[in-house]
């Protein structure tokens, strides 16, 4: 598969609290981290029906109900700075996964993607997520995505921390975020259940660079 590209390279958005463009579209030595768009929706499907990709995320999403939710992934709130990019190869164009920065639901066992309103920050805290193809597993992309989009956090938008949770034995997204610096802050409520966490703040990442 391709990276879906308009014409146009770049993809802005403007902080509200200062007026500045920003880029959205994102790159890193291997990778390009574009907005999910409608036409991901092969991608979406392919990683949300994988057993293997799925295995700590609830297991698979049947594919009407990814096609008919494909409007609310694309969706992009607190002026763009919060919602999901497609990972892609910066020299194949082949779309690898998506890296996402989302509303950290509690007692719920999804994203609530109502909260994603354009020009206004959802409440609450907001974690970053990821889902990459087996084929990339062990490659280093996940860290690399994860990484560039902290950079964005810090740099470019008016988020003061990100969060993550992961399943008790997903061992390899443990790495992916103590590589990136996240630190652990032991078992907390999300999804509905009592869960890993781990948070990094604008703090903590500027002492890292």
């Amino acid at each position: 598969m391709r990276c879906h590209t308009t014409g146009i390279r770049s993809v802005l958005w403007i902080r509200s609290d200062s007026g500045h463009p920003v880029e959205l579209e994102l790159t890193t030595k291997r990778l390009i981290l574009r907005p999910l768009s409608i036409n991901d929706v092969g991608l979406v499907t392919e990683m949300f029906t994988d057993e293997q990709v799925m295995t700590y995320a609830g297991g698979v999403v049947p594919e009407e109900k990814i096609k008919n939710k494909m409007r609310l992934y694309t969706r992009r709130g607190g002026d763009g700075c919060v919602g999901v990019w497609c990972v892609c190869n910066q020299i194949t164009g082949e779309r690898l996964g998506t890296v996402a920065l989302l509303p950290l639901p509690t007692d719920r066992d999804d994203t609530d993607w109502d909260l994603l309103i354009e020009g206004r920050l959802p409440e609450g805290e907001i974690e970053i997520g990821y889902f990459l193809k087996p084929a990339t597993w062990g490659t280093g992309y996940a860290t690399e995505a994860v990484e560039r989009v902290l950079r964005f956090v810090f740099e470019d938008s008016p988020l003061e921390e990100v969060v993550a949770v992961i399943d008790h034995e997903n061992n390899s997204s443990r790495r992916v975020l103590e590589k990136s610096g996240f630190l652990n802050t032991g078992i907390r409520h999300a999804y509905g259940e009592d869960i890993p966490g781990f948070r990094i703040t604008r703090e903590q990442w500027r002492a890292r660079q």
